[in-house]
């Protein structure tokens, strides 16, 4: 079990973050980063099997919490997507100063991957994004919840993964809003796999379509997945993970 350590992201706020050192020779390949959802952390199903991957076969990998997420400091209602992205290249910048990077990105985390990557244009050996939600403040609210931010300043709805309910600021959404990527030309020239649920009920898979649409780079693949819900956290569905991830990080 790796050891869980905290960093000062450079405000006197502490992330929390679990480096694991691979034991391949520098140079040989890239260092997994996962990048949680909304209201998630490192300790998800997702980024759990994919360290244990990661450990079995010699790669380092990198796992984080959000300020205000997890064990990180702060509080959760100052988040935005700026602020999160940062905390990332903090991290990133603290345990992988240099060398290649593999970052995974699930749900929100899929668009803090696009904006990391955008933030790291020289280092990002590839991008998988499972029910990436690049944007998702532009597609993801209707506009009397729009109004409702307006007006009072956060939108709080229930949670269908906890009791804890899904609390939207607007100072989050402005942030999205000033982050948007999927109306013009992304560039990222880095081998991208996007993974995505057919039956996803938060993110719906035509997203995944548009992203690939609009990514720069050629080596792009989309998969559907039949059945296949918001989280992808079935066997299955976790072992098509761990398989794109060889495949980038070991091309045949």
């Amino acid at each position: 079990m790796t050891q869980i350590s905290f960093i000062d992201r450079g405000d006197g706020v502490r992330l929390a973050c679990q480096f694991r050192a691979g034991t391949r020779p520098a140079g040989e390949t890239a260092t997994l980063v996962f990048l949680p959802g909304y209201m998630s952390d490192m300790e998800g199903t997702k980024a759990v099997a994919l360290d244990a991957w990661a450990a079995e076969y010699g790669h380092a990998m990198l796992r984080f919490d959000y300020s205000g997420c997890g064990r990180s400091q702060g509080a959760f209602e100052l988040g935005t997507l700026s602020r999160w992205r940062d905390d990332a290249l903090a991290a990133i910048g603290h345990f992988v100063p240099e060398g290649p990077l593999l970052l995974i990105g699930s749900s929100m985390g899929g668009w803090l991957m696009l904006l990391t990557a955008l933030a790291l244009p020289g280092r990002v050996a590839g991008l998988v994004g499972i029910a990436a939600a690049p944007d998702f403040t532009e597609w993801g609210f209707s506009d009397d919840e729009k109004a409702r931010l307006q007006r009072e300043g956060l939108v709080a709805e229930p949670s269908p993964y906890s009791e804890t309910p899904m609390i939207t600021t607007l100072d989050f959404w402005q942030s999205g809003q000033a982050n948007l990527l999927l109306e013009s030309d992304i560039a990222i020239d880095a081998p991208v796999r996007l993974l995505h649920g057919h039956e996803d009920d938060d993110v719906p898979w035509p997203i995944s379509l548009k992203l690939a649409n609009e990514l720069r780079s050629e080596n792009v693949r989309t998969v559907i997945v039949k059945g296949g819900d918001h989280r992808l956290s079935r066997l299955e569905d976790l072992g098509l993970l761990l398989t794109t991830v060889g495949e980038l990080l070991e091309p045949r």
